[in-house]
């Protein structure tokens, strides 16, 4: 079994604020394995997909009076039929346990959550294999950009689209009919396998509606439902009230490159594909490594555009600009952007940049660096942007 050790921090600093932990990612992410790496010797282990189970916890309260262990990990909780009415008791009745509760979306996407117990839960959004990680998994860069960052494909000796197709129908007939009563498959995945191939760029609705050919409302509700599960990362407009900054139109990033790759035909990739999806690598550092500190993007009417911005205080922002190879930095974008924004620290994010070192540009002083050296300290950004 691989460790991941930076993920085990955030399950028990999770339990340090609440009872429970809401481990969260899309299927085959990890979920699972993670969970049972907690230890045999510690953990009471409930897989909740199996039909015995519903009568295992039929009444809660004897249920915890009979786990031995410190540690209750409940897989696929959603396939219970009342789920938060367990989590519920097992928080305020048995102050004593800790709770790891598994599923590949928030607790606000069921129904079966009326109560998504706030106060009792911290979240741990699983994303794919990431930049750091990758020693572990002793795999190169090039093979996570392709295969992506899903334990089963990132490890393969080859990338076999049959895995990438099997997972799109299991995602909806899993996750999004069972989640969410989406009954057309053709028309789901029509527009996920849309997005997938415009990943990282920015997201009109009515375009989008236009070039698959269903409803505006429809493409709205299947957002959200990607959104909720994972699937998609909105990334939204950073903008202090400039009359030429973008700042209602989102950028619409995929969970995995892998499938960016798939959906693309990028098979095998070239030089040009890698800067894309090095971007999305990037991102998914931030989002693990900053999950309470919203990611956002900046752009102008001109086309001015900084990939990422995280705020850092009132005044101060930071920039990240990402680049497979920092030699086609062009320093133009960033400097406009410091024009109006000339507080923070700008990062150029590269998988060349170990060690760090600092550079000039101009009047601009950036930061070389891979994601690892990325300040991960943020507090909660305000409603800026």
């Amino acid at each position: 079994m691989i460790e991941r050790p930076f993920w085990l921090r955030r399950i028990e600093d999770a339990w340090h604020e609440a009872p429970i932990a809401w481990l969260s990612g899309v299927r085959r992410c990890g979920k699972t394995t993670l969970a049972e790496s907690l230890g045999a010797e510690r953990v009471v282990y409930v897989n909740c997909d199996l039909p015995i189970v519903e009568d295992m916890v039929r009444d809660p309260p004897v249920f915890f009076r009979s786990c031995a262990k410190p540690v209750v990990v409940f897989d696929e909780i959603h396939q219970l039929r009342d789920p938060a009415q367990v989590l519920k008791i097992g928080a305020d009745s048995f102050p004593n346990l800790k709770i790891l509760a598994t599923g590949s979306s928030t607790l606000a996407a069921s129904r079966k959550f009326r109560d998504t117990l706030t106060g009792r839960k911290r979240l741990v959004h699983l994303t794919p294999v990431l930049w750091d990680e990758l020693p572990a998994f002793n795999v190169p860069l090039l093979q996570r950009l392709y295969h992506g960052g899903l334990p089963p494909a990132l490890l393969a000796a080859t990338k076999r689209p049959a895995f990438y197709r099997e997972w799109l129908d299991s995602f909806f007939a899993r996750d999004i009919q069972r989640l969410f009563g989406f009954r057309d498959l053709n028309r789901f995945n029509a527009l996920f396998e849309y997005l997938l191939r415009q990943s990282g760029g920015q997201l009109e609705i009515t375009t989008t509606a236009t070039a698959v050919g269903i409803t505006r409302p429809t493409v709205e509700s299947h957002l959200r439902a990607l959104e909720i599960t994972h699937a998609l990362t909105l990334v939204r407009p950073f903008h202090g009230g400039g009359q030429n900054e973008i700042i209602r139109q989102p950028k619409a990033y995929a969970f995995d490159t892998g499938f960016v790759g798939f959906a693309r035909g990028w098979d095998p990739l070239r030089p040009d594909d890698l800067g894309p999806l090095w971007e999305h690598l990037v991102l998914e550092h931030l989002q693990a490594h900053c999950p309470d500190t919203p990611v956002r993007y900046w752009r102008d009417k001109q086309g001015h555009q900084v990939d990422f911005v995280l705020a850092r205080r009132r005044d101060e922002v930071d920039a990240i600009e990402c680049k497979w190879n920092p030699d086609a930095f062009d320093r133009s974008a960033l400097q406009y952007f410091r024009g109006f924004y000339p507080q923070g620290r700008n990062y150029l994010v590269t998988p060349s940049g170990d060690p760090a070192y600092n550079k000039r540009y101009g009047d601009l002083d950036v930061r070389i660096c891979t994601p690892a050296e990325l300040p991960m300290e943020y507090p909660v950004a305000s409603s800026s942007g």
